[in-house]
């Protein structure tokens, strides 16, 4: 499996038992939807090793206590710790709406309603304090925030996401 064809899920923090059972910090709004997992792929040294869970739950909202199958020690689940935690992408919950994955909206087409078809998403900048679309527009970088004010609508279908910018904010990009 490569990290490609996976999503982040979270990361180990800390053990929580003296039989190898650990505390991992998930990166999700729903918890709740990975309580009964079967199988996660753990990022060791830079390959994603699969782990069989032999048991998990919730703890305190926003941890995963976990027990994997083989991991029975301290030393075992100390090996573990600070470890990235990954699952398939066929196992993320379906979006509707406006609602999106960042993986999901590369190469849609970007389309403003003022400006018309601004170019295509090659990637998505989520290092600064707003994500930003990154389009190509014959080989211009131009950058629009993802703010909700702005995404008119996602069409999954038609590969397209519509978009209504302030009033010359496209333009910028184009003027130099």
């Amino acid at each position: 499996m490569k990290k490609d064809d996976c999503f982040y899920l979270g990361k180990i923090v800390k053990k929580y038992s003296f039989k190898g059972e650990l505390l991992a910090k998930l990166d999700t709004d729903e918890p709740d939807l990975y309580d009964n997992l079967d199988a996660i792929f753990i990022d060791l040294r830079g390959n994603l090793v699969p782990f069989l869970i032999e048991k998990s739950q919730l703890h305190k909202s926003d941890l995963l206590r976990l027990k994997f199958e083989d991991v029975d020690t301290e030393a075992d689940a100390d090996a573990l710790i600070k470890s990235d935690l990954y699952l398939p992408l066929e196992l993320l919950p379906k979006l509707e709406g406006n609602k999106f994955y960042f993986h999901e909206v590369i190469g849609f087409t970007i389309t403003d309603n003022n400006f018309g078809i601004v170019g295509k998403i090659v990637g998505i900048n989520d290092s600064t304090a707003q994500a930003l679309f990154e389009i190509d527009r014959e080989g211009t970088e131009i950058l629009i925030p993802m703010n909700d004010e702005f995404i008119v609508k996602i069409d999954r279908e038609n590969e397209t996401v519509i978009v209504k910018t302030p009033e010359g904010l496209i333009d910028l990009y184009l003027s130099e």
